[in-house]
């Protein structure tokens, strides 16, 4: 259609121009009709959300200072870390907190807490009338989250400060649930002093745990918030009592009249508040490890923690000043440590008390022989009974002695490491290479701090590098482990770090010769009814400095330190007297079980083997048999005796001898003869021989037709100086020198003292030597074919 109009006269027809209106959306037409006074909610509502999230209420636990608590694993407290404000406070969840209290705490405080939305307003109305009745406050009127509020907030007892409780309640009941809200209040409440929460009271005042409260003990702490210093029960328990009884009163219809009439017959006995101190050591590290939080929950045991802790102190009357002590007891089936003490005396500054001797690096001692011993198993160079020489020697100019400056000859594998003999432990090291053996150690987790720019050398088995007692029990936990040691671990979340130390073999074996002396101590041992199932070994480190003591039984590994921090020496203070009593005294009060017996894994049986050769005893050579032992063999396997040292040749060789049993050869005798097959032992061990073995060991004497010919000990001999004389410096900075000479050889021969090899050189030179130092002196002489001569003498 168009549209007719007129311009300058003349007739126009425009198209009809046809306006569209767009359709109303459905949300204004909601709006549109919505009345006025809901808009006006609305509108209100959106101020108060925006107004929320401008000024929200103050997060507990992030804008409150922070206290934080270290416990055991059944939660009993072992330190508490006050706040910036000094207050301490035991985080504890609702399930975990008794019933009984919560019933009066809602009973008493705030029936309809579970059903108002954080404001009671019957409540604050009942509140004013009383004050304007009475001119003074008579009751609060506020409810649970309003004291949560004013907990978190503080604010001032006025109207202004009642108007800001009542709008922060409001926010938290918006932002946090009823359970939330109860578990703000039972942490945060005033308990009194420096006290906050239902948890830190119930430990501080009635020594147990929040959720052991009793009806008379659940009332008392619920009204306790209410005047936390004119209530404190271990100062005010009159007035406590009192109160008490109004939260009684409350109780009927909730609580049976039993109940309640045995709570009001309950005494008030309350501790004074004092900080827990248990395992102060272990809660410090925890608290620095684990920053931020609240609560650290380990896995201390806190009756074992107690009991290691008295014991170490009931050591302290016989130390000497200065000198402190450390133990750590670890689960084997969970590496979970369940004591740990790293002084003797927390509160006791002379004895280093801050001093965590646990994680402190220091030299082992002796501690270490059980994993050479273990490793060489595995090596297939030893086993429980192989023939080893505790007489003096020399590695390279490296004399080790022993502890008790004696020596015992011929000795097994198993006699070594029990009575922990030093010169049979760095022969097998030198076998084994110094290298490997730390290498080894490492892999295992056990890792040794050494000198600054030093190698691993002989002495580190006994004692020449670093390590932790924390470590050292750690490793040890191999031998209950099937070879497997591990990190201790300290909470329960930590993961379970384990290494390879040893096969199931050799920690079988090893534990067996420290709990028992091996196959043969352990049938002398089973005969005489003294089994105790606690494998164990002591260490000593150069100078007394450090006294070690370390076990295993089927539940715990405990390792015992005891020395002074600052590294003085302690003379007369070694692992044997001095740690294992206490070791001794550990596992009697902690792990009352008895051992269970122990199956040898496949990889182990039971041998009979043969000195000197160390190989397994065969009937048919039985001439080759001088000593039987048993011995636990690893892997079917019967490692010889280590090559002589002194001398080259086989161990084994042969002679032939007449029908009259007279040594002969083929150009002094045209008699039948027949060839003897004969085992020599090593040349060190010789002089060291009972006199049976000896004979035994010998061949027969030379036919008379023979060309005469020396034998061990029948023409050899030192002249120059007698067996048992002193000899004595003629000035104290001069040392004595002495001229020996050889009768009865006339070849080569080798001058050794103590063990170490002086000179080779020809029978006929006489032997000139310094004597460095004083003491007992043991001069050798010994020629190319095992003949020696032997005196001691005393330098002075």
């Amino acid at each position: 259609m168009s549209v007719l109009c007129r311009c300058r006269g003349r007739p126009l027809y425009l198209p009809k121009i046809v306006m569209k209106t767009h359709p109303e959306k459905p949300w204004r037409k909601v709006w549109s009709r919505c009345p006025r006074w809901l808009k006006i909610l609305l509108f209100a509502l959106l101020c108060l959300f925006a107004l929320d999230r401008a000024f929200p209420p103050p997060t507990p636990g992030r804008d409150s200072p922070q206290a934080l608590i270290v416990v055991a694993r059944d939660g009993t407290p072992l330190r508490a870390f006050p706040d910036r404000n000094h207050i301490w406070r035991h985080p504890v969840a609702l399930t975990d907190v008794s019933p009984l209290y919560l019933e009066a705490l809602l009973r008493y405080e705030d029936r309809w807490f579970r059903w108002h939305p954080g404001v009671n307003p019957v409540a604050l109305a009942r509140a004013a009338w009383q004050w304007a009745y009475h001119g003074r406050i008579v009751s609060g009127g506020s409810t649970l989250t309003m004291q949560v509020a004013r907990i978190i907030e503080p604010t001032p007892r006025t109207l202004t400060g009642k108007a800001r409780q009542i709008l922060r309640a409001l926010q938290l009941e918006w932002r946090y649930s009823k359970d939330e809200i109860l578990a703000l209040y039972i942490n945060y409440a005033p308990m009194g002093g420096v006290l906050e929460g239902v948890e830190a009271a119930s430990r501080a005042y009635l020594g147990k745990p929040a959720r052991r409260l009793s009806h008379a003990d659940a009332a008392l702490l619920a009204v306790l918030p209410q005047a936390p210093s004119r209530l404190r029960p271990d100062r005010r328990p009159v007035e406590a009592e009192k109160a008490r009884e109004k939260v009684l009163q409350r109780m009927s219809g909730v609580w049976s009249d039993s109940d309640i009439i045995d709570a009001r017959q309950e005494p008030i006995i309350a501790y004074a508040a004092r900080e827990p101190v248990l395992a102060p050591l272990l809660a410090e590290r925890m608290r620095r490890e684990a920053k931020g939080a609240r609560r650290i929950d380990t896995t201390i045991d806190a009756p074992t923690q107690e009991t290691v802790e008295l014991l170490l102190t009931s050591r302290l009357s016989v130390l000497p000043p200065r000198v402190s002590m450390a133990a750590l007891v670890v689960d084997n089936a969970t590496l979970e440590a369940r004591a740990y003490a790293g002084s003797a005396d927390y509160s006791d500054a002379d004895r280093f008390a801050f001093v965590d001797m646990v994680r402190a690096a220091r030299s082992p001692g002796s501690t270490l022989k059980p994993f050479l011993y273990g490793l060489a198993l595995d090596e297939g160079l030893i086993h429980s009974e192989s023939l080893l020489a505790d007489v003096p020697q020399s590695f390279g100019g490296y004399q080790p002695g022993n502890f008790q400056q004696s020596f015992h000859g011929p000795v097994g594998v198993s006699e070594a490491l029990t009575k922990s003999l030093n010169v049979p432990a760095v022969e097998v090291l030198d076998r084994l290479q110094p290298n490997r053996f730390v290498a080894a150690l490492r892999r295992g987790g056990l890792k040794l701090d050494l000198p600054r720019d030093e190698s691993p050398n002989l002495s580190v088995i006994l004692g020449g590098a670093a390590t932790t007692l924390e470590q050292l029990v750690g490793a040890y936990t191999a031998f209950a482990r099937q070879g497997m040691a591990g990190k201790p671990r300290y909470r329960s979340e930590e993961p379970l770090v384990e290494q390879r130390m040893l096969s199931p073999g050799a920690a079988f074996i090893i534990r067996d010769v420290l709990e028992a002396g091996g196959p043969v101590g352990r049938a002398v041992e089973q005969g005489a009814g003294i089994r105790r199932g606690i494998a164990w070994k002591t260490g000593t480190s150069f100078g007394f400095r450090d006294a070690w003591s370390v076990g295993v039984s089927d539940n715990y590994t405990i390792g015992v330190w005891i020395g002074r921090p600052d590294g003085t020496p302690n003379p007369g203070f070694f692992g044997a007297n001095i740690a294992a009593p206490l070791l001794v005294d550990l596992f009697t009060a902690i792990d009352n079980q008895p051992p269970t017996p122990r199956i040898p894994p496949p990889s182990v049986r039971q041998e009979t083997i043969c000195w000197p050769l160390g190989i397994r005893f065969d009937p048919a050579e039985e001439a080759l048999c001088h000593r039987r032992m048993l011995a636990w063999l690893l892997n079917d396997t019967a490692p010889p005796t280590f090559p002589d040292r002194l001398r080259g040749g086989e161990p084994r060789y042969s002679y032939e001898v007449d029908t009259a049993g007279m040594r002969v050869n083929a150009e002094c005798s045209d008699r039948p003869r027949r060839t003897i097959e004969a085992a020599r032992w090593p040349a060190a061990l010789e002089p060291w021989l009972p006199a049976d073995i000896q004979a035994r060991a010998r061949p027969p004497a030379w036919d008379a037709r023979c060309p005469p010919t020396l034998e061990p000990e029948a023409g050899l001999r030192i002249v120059g100086l007698s067996h048992g004389e002193v000899i004595r410096r003629p000035r104290p900075d001069q040392p004595p020198v002495v001229r020996l000479e050889l009768r009865g050889q006339q070849g080569e021969v080798y001058w050794l003292v103590n063990g170490r090899l002086v000179a080779r050189q020809s029978a006929r030179q006489p032997l000139i030597h310094r004597l460095e130092e004083t003491g007992r002196v043991d001069i050798t002489v010994m020629d190319e074919r095992g003949r020696y001569d032997r005196i001691s003498v005393s330098a002075r």
